[in-house]
């Protein structure tokens, strides 16, 4: 059916999940709220006097929402797409797949298509809520399409590039972490080609980036004006969209046997000596590989004691020979076993320095866009809207600690998840290992590896601090919380990947937890912002979201552990990050500061506990719909 019979069963079995109606309630539910919460905000703050304040009041919170679905849905197609391969594979059952009756086109794009579908499902789900919007005035139904229309070809893209980045790497958190880092280049790339004014191919570079840049295309398609401009403002970025993620499916379909499966599972391509050189269990007699007729013959006729000779010696090259010497000296394992596995052998992988020199690429990227701010004089001077200050060299800096942040927590969670899908985690807990060197082994080992995007964010600080464009002051404070930070999502992914038996679902949460925390805040604050300037005035019409967000924390973060500390520490944080945006926008820094640290320092401390003092892990030996 459609594109073969990987996207069919798929078709078939997710209505019969729960969670497939559970999230597609939650994301209307979330989307009615905040429609909700804006117009708490404009009646709280304004007086509606004629037709005209509503259809600006239609205008601004489509114009905010659009944006808000594009970040969202783009995200869930590319982690969705990369994390559904990269679990096939992490399982083994990709090569089940290579091996069927399936042709490459029905493998590729049933997978693409098959993880795609709930996108598709919040899409619909969502269309009749933006359409309501068209009620209030100042907002078209073509706005609408043409949104959607964007939204998809998007989603479209960011898909196939996660499917083309699971299928090409191996590990999990190599695939995350270079979807994530492809499409900060995605965006920050053709955004730098609009800001430095280069034409390319005779085409100007405002032409260009609205072509490219999936934030050009939704502005565009969610203005008034997009009735008129639909032609040479949204379909150019269509027609790349769909190219590029048509181009990026050919390639899967044209190299899926080829990168799979790796080289790591083609092993045993020698026949061993015992194989070559084997006895008859049944006539007892010796079998040689590669002889004739006559050599077999003669071997046939070896007498009992002869026998014997020849199993001993083909028992000298096996692993049970206790008597051979190791041909090179064994390395010394530290006393936390966990530690030293995670630190001094290639626990991720090889490649994983492929992902540190695309990361140190978007650094070098991000530097130098930081320097010319410096040269320029630009680093120094802040946007001001209604009273909120942000500096100018907080917009390329700002995405490149987000990123830094989700790769961090990307590994986090995986490091849990590798382990059980590969069956080593069953293992470890039959060993004499306990659960303080096991946790602390884990965290160590993550904050190890990953100690490069920790330290160049830092360093750029830094460098800000050294010509003048940041106090000292601040730069102690932002050292401070971004190492709270670090530690907090080091724990988060850990604590997730050690909650969920499903691989996906612990992934999904995890990094939605980060999401939700940094983004979800932030769109609550750009509402604000655009009803009104008086954002300290405005803690109300927020309970609602405030206390939603509490308690989806609470169901996805201490649900299957439960404790009061974690409802207290669900429950404070989307107050906690609520406070601190506001009072970074209105430059309370060591206010921040404050709440950052204890906030998440608390949540991290009711994370870590319950794990020390047992094996809490979801080992997902019951098998759920999700897992099957």
């Amino acid at each position: 059916m459609l594109v073969g019979p990987v996207f069919f069963r798929e078709a078939v079995v997710a209505p019969r999940r729960v969670r497939h109606y559970i999230m597609r309630t939650i994301y209307a539910v979330s989307l009615l709220l905040l429609i909700c919460t804006a117009w708490m905000i404009l009646k709280g703050t304004q007086i509606i006097q004629n037709v005209g304040d509503m259809a600006r009041f239609g205008a601004i919170l489509f114009q905010i929402l659009a944006p808000l679905q594009l970040a969202l849905i783009m995200f869930l197609s590319a982690i969705q797409a990369a994390s559904n391969i990269a679990i096939e594979k992490d399982r083994q059952t990709l090569i089940l797949l290579l091996m069927s009756r399936l042709t490459n086109s029905e493998l590729v794009l049933g997978k693409l298509f098959a993880s795609l579908l709930n996108i598709g499902v919040m899409l619909i789900t969502s269309l009749p809520i933006f359409m309501l919007i068209v009620l209030f005035g100042g907002t078209s139904f073509s706005q609408v399409g043409w949104t959607f229309a964007v939204t998809a070809a998007t989603a479209f893209a960011a898909g196939s590039l996660g499917a083309v980045v699971a299928l090409w790497r191996e590990k999990t958190f190599q695939t995350l972490a270079l979807v994530a880092m492809c499409i900060v280049f995605w965006l920050g790339f053709w955004e730098g080609v609009g800001l430095t004014g280069i034409s390319l191919a005779g085409l100007p570079a405002e032409q260009i980036t609205g072509a490219t840049s999936p934030i050009r295309a939704i502005i565009a398609a969610s203005h008034p004006t997009v009735s008129s401009s639909w032609s040479y403002a949204v379909v150019p970025y269509l027609m790349v969209s769909l190219t590029v993620a048509c181009g990026l499916c050919g390639l899967a379909i044209l190299k899926v046997r080829r990168w799979n499966p790796s080289r790591d599972v083609r092993f045993g391509q020698q026949e061993s000596d015992e194989a070559k050189n084997a006895i008859d269990v049944f006539t007892g007699k010796v079998r040689v590989a590669g002889s004739t007729l006559e050599e077999h013959t003669a071997a046939t006729k070896l007498t009992g004691r002869q026998l014997v000779e020849q199993s001993e010696g083909l028992r000298s090259g096996h692993v049970d020979d206790r008597s051979r010497a190791a041909s090179t000296k064994s390395r010394r394992v530290w006393d936390n076993p966990v530690l030293w596995r995670e630190m001094k052998t290639w626990a991720y992988g090889r490649k994983i320095l492929f992902i540190r020199a695309a990361y140190w690429l978007l650094a070098a990227c991000v530097f130098v866009a930081i320097y010319s701010m410096v040269s320029s004089g630009a680093a120094t001077r802040v946007t001001s809207d209604t009273g909120v200050t942000i500096p100018i060299a907080a917009r390329p800096l700002a995405p490149f600690i987000l990123v830094s942040i989700v790769m961090v927590n990307a590994l986090a969670v995986t490091s849990i998840t590798t382990e059980r899908d590969g069956r080593a985690l069953d293992l470890l807990m039959v060993t004499d290992i306990s659960p303080k060197e096991f946790l602390f082994g884990k965290l160590g080992g993550v904050l190890y590896v990953v100690s490069d995007m920790i330290l160049l964010p830092v360093l750029m600080c830094g460098y800000l601090w050294f010509n003048g464009a940041m106090t000292g002051e601040n730069f102690t404070y932002l050292c401070i919380g971004l190492f709270v930070l670090f530690l907090f999502v080091t724990m988060l992914g850990i604590h997730c990947g050690m909650s969920y038996a499903g691989s996906r679902q612990a992934i999904g949460v995890s990094l939605g937890t980060v999401f939700f925390l940094f983004l979800g805040v932030v769109t609550v604050m750009v509402m604000m912002v655009s009803f009104t300037g008086n954002v300290e005035a405005q803690l109300s019409p927020f309970l609602a979201c405030i206390v939603g967000g509490a308690i989806g924390l609470y169901v996805a973060l201490g649900w299957h552990t439960p404790s009061p500390a974690l409802v207290l520490a669900c429950g404070v944080l989307p107050i906690a990050m609520f406070y601190s945006i506001t009072s970074l926008l209105l430059g309370n820094y060591l206010s921040v500061l404050l709440v950052v640290c204890f906030t998440y320092g608390f949540a991290t401390t009711a994370m870590m506990i319950p794990r020390l003092s047992e094996f809490l892990v979801s080992t997902g030996r019951s098998k759920t719909a999700e897992n099957g």
